[in-house]
């Protein structure tokens, strides 16, 4: 079978655009060039700062008590009134959560702040005064991680009520770092790197 000139040209050029960085798959919105391991670990460190964030980390604590820490605090405190995360993590059975969060945050500096289900990570889930390499090992681990595969940590970070909560944190709390968008991203782009996490 011959090919024109014309023809061998075109179908040349149409296989090298396939290949080069930015292609897509016919089917898919994934770009389909590999990213570097450099290009994981700059991702991995736009979403450690936000998971290692004190509105994120404040809860994800190995003892059963939150924290108070922050810019706005001062020093890293325990949560003051004896709050404890209990078998749930809604705290114990005469000191619920909901006893003092609601659905939305108070309007007085330093109220309580509210949102969806409030309360407190699971005790594998810690991330509280964590290296960044232990965080990312833990967030890759299905065991430590809520049983989830990267793809659906993604999604709990951009769908999730209370995490959303970390960028609307009420008056006097810093919020954390960037959108629950711009995270689901970046964790999408960490994992299509190969989710790479940082040495010791």
């Amino acid at each position: 079978m011959r090919f024109s000139g014309t023809l061998l040209t075109a179908l040349v050029i149409s296989l090298s655009a396939a290949a080069l960085p930015g292609a897509r798959a016919q089917d898919s919105d994934t770009p389909v060039t590999p990213a570097s391991g450099e290009q994981g670990l700059a991702e991995w460190e736009g979403i450690h700062a936000v998971f290692a964030h004190p509105r994120c980390a404040n809860c994800h604590v190995e003892d059963d008590q939150p924290r108070w820490s922050g810019e706005s605090y001062g020093k890293t405190r325990v949560h003051a009134f004896n709050v404890r995360r209990g078998e749930d993590g809604f705290g114990n059975a005469g000191l619920r959560c909901s006893t003092c969060h609601s659905e939305e945050n108070s309007a007085v500096l330093h109220g309580p702040p509210g949102a969806h289900a409030w309360h407190l990570a699971p005790a594998e889930m810690v991330w509280f005064d964590k290296s960044s390499a232990e965080i990312c090992a833990q967030i890759k681990d299905p065991e430590r991680n809520g049983g989830r595969s990267l793809e659906e940590v993604a999604n709990h970070v951009r769908d999730d009520a209370l995490v959303a909560w970390g960028w609307n944190p009420g008056p006097g709390r810093e919020p954390a770092p960037g959108s629950a968008e711009e995270t689901f991203a970046a964790i999408e782009r960490w994992a299509a790197a190969g989710a790479p996490c940082p040495e010791e």
